[in-house]
C-alpha cells in the first residue's frame, strides 16, 4: 500500500494523476498546509523540506522496509519505475522524458509559482516582480508550445513529463497567460483535460479542500518560513 501525503496544489495533483492513471491503490493523507500541518514532526520525518507531496511505499520492490520519497519529481520517477508505466525503457526515450520532467521542476513550476506569489499573495504589488514572472511564464509556455508542435505529448507518448507540467498550466488565467496564443500547448492541454484519470484526480482535490487554502492567517505559514520555523514549529 502507498500512503500519499497530499494537499491540493499543482505538485499534489501530479501524483494523484499518476496514481489514478495506473489505478494504483493508495491511501490519501491530507496535509493542510494552511494550518501548518506540514510542520508536524511525523510528516517532517519523511519530508524534511516541509513540502507536499510525500510518499511512503509500504511494499517496495526490494521487499525491505517502507521507502519514503519527497519532492514531486522524485515521486513521479519512483512510481514510474515501480509500476513500469509512463516512462520508456529505451535510453533515448527515457532521457527525453527525464529532461522534460526536470524542465518542469526547475523552470515551469518555480517561475509560475513566483508569478502566483507576486501577482496574488504579496502584500505589496511590485510591478517589476509581477512583470518579470509573467514574462518568464510566457517564455516557458512558448518553449512548451514549440515542443508540442510536432508531437502529441511532450516526449512523444503520454508520460510523467506531461503529468508534471499539466497541473501548472491549469492555472493559466492566474498566471496572466492566454492559451489562444499557444495553439499547440492549448491542443495538448485540452487533450489531457479529457482523460478520465485526470478528472478523477481533480475530483479528489475538490473533496479534500473545500475552503480556500491561502488566507490572511495562513500567509505567514506559507510565505514567512525561515530556518527557525523548524525549531519552533508552526505555532
Amino acid at each position: 500500500m502507498l500512503d500519499l501525503y497530499y494537499w491540493t496544489t499543482p505538485n499534489g495533483h501530479k501524483i494523484t494523476i499518476f496514481l489514478e492513471e495506473t489505478q494504483t491503490p493508495y491511501r490519501l493523507v491530507p496535509v493542510n498546509i494552511s494550518k501548518g500541518e506540514q510542520f508536524n514532526p511525523e510528516f517532517l520525518r519523511f519530508s524534511p523540506n516541509n513540502r507536499i507531496p510525500a510518499l511512503v511505499d509500504h511494499a517496495p520492490a526490494d521487499g525491505g522496509p517502507a521507502v519514503s520519497v519527497f519532492e514531486s519529481g522524485a515521486i513521479l520517477l519512483y512510481l514510474a519505475e515501480k509500476t513500469g508505466q509512463f516512462i520508456p525503457e529505451t535510453l533515448r526515450g527515457r532521457t527525453d522524458v527525464l529532461q522534460w520532467l526536470f524542465w518542469q521542476i526547475a523552470g515551469l513550476g518555480p517561475m509560475a509559482g513566483q508569478n502566483h506569489h507576486f501577482g496574488h499573495y504579496a502584500p505589496e504589488k511590485i510591478p517589476y516582480a509581477i512583470e518579470r514572472y509573467v514574462k518568464e511564464t510566457n517564455r516557458l509556455y512558448g518553449v512548451l508550445d514549440r515542443r508540442l508542435a510536432e508531437r502529441e505529448f511532450i516526449a512523444g507518448d503520454y508520460s510523467i513529463a506531461d503529468m508534471a507540467s499539466y497541473p501548472w498550466i491549469v492555472l493559466w488565467k492566474r498566471q496572466q497567460q492566454n492559451l489562444d496564443d499557444f495553439p499547440h500547448l492549448k491542443r495538448w492541454f485540452e487533450l489531457i483535460q479529457t482523460r478520465p484519470a485526470v478528472a478523477r484526480a481533480y475530483q479528489v482535490a475538490k473533496e479534500i479542500n473545500t475552503v480556500p487554502t491561502v488566507t490572511e492567517e495562513s500567509k505567514a505559514l506559507l510565505f514567512g518560513q525561515t530556518a527557525r520555523t523548524y525549531e519552533t514549529g508552526a505555532k
